[in-house]
């Protein structure tokens, strides 16, 4: 054989080999794909690890009494792992049954056969994480760690459980823009103190290390988290829960009698600036009045009539003009270039010659217009830098994200005209939102100081205060004390004689201003259909003589022809003033020192002895409890004093809890077996079950209260 052709035959052969050698690779990988594709996953499983975060608890948001606002409720997510290397056939066969008719009992979802078939399945076909149930309370969990199989834990029973919480509101709806919330897409929208405060509340993440199973589920390797979450901080915020149900109540009502679109209300401490209640309610598709958005804090609009006051402070302050002098409102209208500015009254002959105290009482278009015009005819430069210096054309700053941007165009602007300032002195073509709006006018109230309007008071860490928030001013005056003594005495003079009439009370006495003005729209102007669309308002503080609290009501687009403020929003207004005086001690002039006649003997509900004889101590009232050592007790209301009388509880007879408080009453009936249903308020009336009665365990029992 010549060289040549043993060189092309080894060549041949080399060639052969890895020929063979590649349909082989080739058959084993798709043998491998085939025939053993559930095994190598499996393997590849065991092998494939990551790390994954764990939630930390989110803080609580409290009122500022305390009450809970919003929290985070845990819940567990329950799973199998069937193919558990220790758990036995043996230990399973002993446990499935007994496990499965538990399980049936816990939840009452499925039949214990079901529970049973799908344990058994997943035990068949080795399923590591089969899902038994979501949304596990706590309880529930502690419950399900005492069940066959299960109390062996994760490596002996397959017992997994995962972590998950659920926000909650314990009032629901209330406060709902304001408590906000935060969502986890990609704008990341956060709303309201959830969002401002989010960092402080989500807390630090934990690490957990999970293994991958066929099918790309993903396991806990371990019981524990490799790295504990941190729990976030607690938000106490300044709201007063009765308070702000009083003002969504009391706006809610006035929204549905004027079928408005929507409306805000905000209730402020004068001193401090802490906001005690917002509501702010809009109508959705179905007619229902719900927390849509946050008009309060974000809808910038033409304030209106509200507005003449800092513009009236401007032209005190320059001294262009003074509360005696003689403003001509003639027949009510005023025309200046190409439109009329008109008055209320303008067709029953307008206010003629009045004061500019009165112009400002009567809010008077026509009046402002004649005296801003004059005035500053030449200088708008100056007037508008008045406005600037009271602080208006700037954002409050607040933690809250979406405060809407303050517009007071400047002269030289491109929207500026030779209307503008007669227009801005009656509260158009400037923008403020209801809150900045209330800024101002608690500035007022608060000697001239502008204080920021506060939503949180502290952050507290497992009920440590770690953080706590102080008032800020943002100026130390908005005008003069000779300017701010006049404001305060024509703030007074709207409600006393002015266009807010209406709103005096005999108890509390009420200083502010009344806003209507028509609402613009980019796309239609003043009118829409041929219809106008009016802004209600009123803004004031109380009581007007040492000033407490602060507040705002705007109700947007009545459609029941009523449109005026102090018609619509000064009601709204005035029962807020009303039960904030009613509830609160310090507005309430001290009793005088009486003579020292003892007070009638108060009337006392029976029950524990040692709680009533600690209150009755407190309270510095006469007691006799010489006679009885009874841990139960009945009251005797005598001349003089209290007496105790003690009450007989028999073991397994029905007490008698007529008489007492509906507190005592169930810890009484619910230790001896019964079910309790409580119908009404006060003291037990009546019981449906005799006293003396044998009980029986499980039975249910009504309590009528009643306070007669």
């Amino acid at each position: 054989m010549s060289v040549k052709k043993e060189i092309l035959w080894r060549v041949a052969i080399v060639y052969i080999i890895f020929l063979l050698s590649g349909f082989a690779i080739i058959g084993r990988v798709i043998y491998l794909q085939v025939f053993e594709k559930e095994k190598w996953q499996a393997k590849a499983g065991d092998f494939s690890i990551k790390t994954m975060s764990i939630p930390a608890d989110r803080g609580s948001i409290y009122a500022a009494d305390g009450r809970l606002l919003a929290s985070s409720i845990p819940h567990y997510e329950i799973r199998f792992d069937a193919k558990c290397p220790n758990l036995t056939d043996k230990i399973f066969n002993a446990g499935i049954d007994s496990l499965s008719m538990m399980l049936s009992r816990l939840f009452r979802d499925k039949s214990t056969q079901q529970y049973k078939n799908e344990l058994v399945e997943a035990r068949k076909t080795g399923r590591r994480y089969q899902l038994v149930k979501t949304g596990v309370t706590y309880n529930q969990l502690k419950e399900l760690k005492t069940y066959p199989i299960f109390r062996l834990g994760q490596f002996k029973g397959g017992f997994i459980y995962m972590q998950e919480s659920r926000r909650v509101r314990p009032h629901q709806t209330l406060a709902g823009r304001l408590i906000g919330y935060t969502t986890q897409d990609p704008q990341g929208n956060v709303v309201g103190i959830e969002g401002a405060y989010n960092d402080q509340l989500a807390g630090t993440e934990g690490i957990r290390l999970m293994q991958r199973l066929s099918g790309n589920v993903w396991m806990p390797m371990n019981d524990r988290n490799e790295i504990e979450p941190k729990d976030g901080q607690d938000v106490i915020t300044t709201i007063d829960v009765t308070l702000q149900d009083v003002a969504h109540k009391a706006l809610l009502q006035q929204l549905v009698s004027q079928d408005a679109h929507h409306g805000s209300v905000i209730l402020m401490e004068v001193r401090t600036g802490e906001v005690r209640a917002m509501v702010n309610l809009g109508k959705d598709d179905d007619g229902r009045y719900l927390e849509i958005q946050n008009y309060a804090v974000g809808e910038s609009t033409e304030p209106g009539s509200t507005f003449k006051l800092p513009v009236l402070m401007a032209a005190l302050e320059d001294g262009v003009v003074a509360l005696g002098d003689t403003i001509d409102t003639g027949n009510g209208t005023f025309n200046i270039y190409d439109i009329v500015i008109r008055d209320d009254q303008y067709e029953q002959g307008g206010y003629g010659k009045i004061t500019v105290e009165e112009v400002f009482e009567y809010s008077s278009n026509v009046g402002m217009a004649k005296i801003i015009s004059e005035a500053y005819k030449n200088n708008e430069h100056h007037f508008i830098d008045r406005l600037y210096h009271m602080g208006l054309n700037e954002k409050l700053e607040i933690d809250i994200i979406g405060e809407g941007r303050p517009e007071i165009k400047y002269p030289g602007d491109p929207y500026w005209s030779g209307i503008s300032l007669a227009m801005m002195s009656h509260g158009y073509e400037v923008r403020l939102t209801p809150l900045q709006t209330l800024a101002f006018y608690n500035a007022i109230a608060n000697h001239g100081k502008m204080v920021k309007p506060m939503f949180v008071k502290e952050l507290r860490y497992h009920g440590k205060v770690v953080k706590r928030f102080d008032t800020q001013v943002l100026k130390s005056s908005v005008c003069s004390r000779s300017t701010l003594r006049q404001v305060h005495q024509i703030l007074k003079g709207v409600v006393e004689s002015g266009t807010a009439r209406n709103l005096r009370d005999d108890k509390i006495i009420i200083a502010g201003k009344t806003g209507t003005n028509q609402i613009y729209n980019k796309e239609y102007g003043y009118k829409s259909k041929s219809e106008v669309s009016y802004q209600a308002s009123f803004v004031g503080y109380f009581p007007a003589d040492d000033p407490m609290y602060s507040c705002i009501v705007v109700v947007n687009s009545p459609s029941k022809n009523v449109y005026y403020g102090n018609q619509v929003a000064g009601p709204v207004f005035l029962e807020i003033a009303r039960k904030v005086y009613s509830t609160s001690i310090e507005m309430h002039p001290a009793l005088k020192a009486g003579s020292n006649k003892v007070p009638e003997t108060p009337y006392s509900k029976d029950g524990n002895r040692d709680e009533l004889k600690k209150v009755l101590q407190q309270l510095d009232l006469p007691l006799d409890n010489k006679n009885t050592s009874a841990f139960w007790v009945n009251t005797e209301k005598r001349a003089d004093v209290i007496a105790f009388e003690e009450r007989e509880i028999i073991e397994n007879l029905t007490p008698n809890v007529e008489g007492m408080g509906a507190k005592d009453a169930i810890y009484l009936l619910e230790n001896a077996g019964f079910l309790v249903e409580i119908k009404g308020y006060g003291s037990v009336k009546s019981q449906s079950v005799s006293p003396g009665t044998r009980i029986r365990k499980g039975t249910k029992i009504t309590l009528e209260m009643s306070f007669s």
